[in-house]
């Protein structure tokens, strides 16, 4: 039995772009497509700037937004796109330029009613909970070979591809180009990452003429999380704060309600180990999954982790005590696992951080599960050398 979490997402750019648009109004839309050392934001960043002056969203943090704002303006005006590329501050206080020491290059566009069938494609595949990929080019030249026919570059700019399951829409100006890029693309949004992809001008996959970024609309990544109390309405909490889609799961229908987790996605009365088989069998679940055991009840916790440790998933952490570990590795062994699977648990789970209520030990754990997405030490960064933002 499952109960599913009502009402609205919180709108973002797309939304808010997509919605101006179907009014008739044009918005500029400014896309980090390429970052170098430690940018504050990561590609497919968005900055969205209204005709009224309206922003929505952001690409730095506050380092240049003053600046993308007034180009954000122009490019409303006069309809021509712009690639920016901000690096870091000179000595001249008034330098526009990014404080932290990376570079950004983003890429500004004015989006109006001619492409509403794209923007109208990709709000359907999110409604209905699929992914898809907006292709567009962001820089051009002709890079024509001796003897052939003239191309015009600059009417590259701004084209995009769409790509929802097995349709698309629109086009790159040329169909090799659409071809190779529609292929790596996919390969990215299974990937859940957005990026830059060049090619020669008609597609050749050598060349350098095209350069084109992909946004990638993924659907969101679970949290899975087993064990009806407390602790679990604090993770499931967070885990939609970072973005999952959470479902607490429970064998205990008294405890599993939607009442007692109104954060989840869904709250699901089943035994652990029954319904993560069906949501593997049903490929449900992915390399970006997270799964939070927090029953320490080894008749729960056995079965679920032997399955759980046999998957290549994002993260597993269980929750207990030295001596529950201890004895949960043992009956893990037991079961067959073997060294490398047992050392993905995460187990107790968390990072040390001193906390003693439900709240602050969801905070060990979302720490600890975005340090394992990232490779993160978990340690003080004032203790630490180098660049803060790690690529990737």
């Amino acid at each position: 039995m499952a109960e599913r979490r009502g009402g609205s997402p919180v709108p973002d750019v797309f939304d808010e772009v997509h919605r101006r648009c179907r009014a008739g109004e044009p918005v500029a839309l400014a896309t980090v497509v390429a970052t170098w050392h430690s940018a504050p934001q990561p590609p497919g960043a968005t900055m969205a700037v209204a005709v009224d002056g309206t922003v929505t969203g952001s690409v730095s943090g506050g380092c240049v937004e003053a600046d993308l704002y007034e180009r954000s303006r122009r490019v409303l005006n006069t309809g021509a796109a712009e690639l920016i590329r901000y690096g870091i501050s000179d000595d001249d206080a008034y330098a526009v330029g990014l404080t932290c020491g990376g570079i950004l290059d983003v890429f500004v566009e004015r989006v109006d009613a001619g492409a509403l069938p794209e923007l109208d494609a990709v709000a359907a595949a999110r409604r209905g909970g699929q992914p898809a990929a907006v292709v567009a080019c962001v820089a051009a030249d002709a890079g024509d070979p001796p003897g052939a026919v003239p191309t015009d570059p600059a009417r590259r700019l701004g084209r995009r591809l769409v790509l929802t399951g097995q349709r698309s829409i629109g086009s790159l100006g040329d169909d090799r180009l659409d071809a190779a890029a529609g292929v790596d693309a996919l390969g990215l949004l299974t990937a859940g990452h957005s990026g830059v992809l060049r090619y020669g001008y008609h597609g050749q996959r050598r060349g350098s003429g095209v350069s084109l970024f992909v946004t990638a609309y993924a659907t969101p990544p679970r949290m899975i999380v087993f064990g009806a109390i407390d602790f679990a309405a604090a993770v499931a909490r967070i885990g939609a704060f970072l973005g999952y889609r959470v479902t607490v799961c429970d064998a205990r229908p008294v405890f599993t309600t939607a009442r007692r987790f109104p954060e989840a996605d869904e709250v699901v009365v089943q035994w652990p180990h029954r319904y993560l088989r069906t949501e593997v069998d049903a490929g449900r679940v992915d390399g970006r999954t997270v799964v939070c055991v927090l029953t320490h009840d080894p008749k729960f916790d056995v079965p679920l982790l032997e399955l759980a440790l046999r998957h290549p998933l994002a993260y597993v952490g269980a929750m207990g005590s030295r001596r529950t570990h201890d004895e949960r590795h043992k009956l893990l062994r037991e079961a067959g696992l073997d060294a490398e699977q047992l050392a993905r648990l995460a187990s107790p789970i968390g990072l040390d951080l001193g906390g003693r209520t439900p709240e602050e030990t969801a905070v060990s754990v979302a720490a600890q599960i975005v340090a394992a997405r990232w490779g993160g030490s978990g340690r003080p960064l004032a203790a630490l050398d180098g660049a803060i933002h790690r690529p990737g």
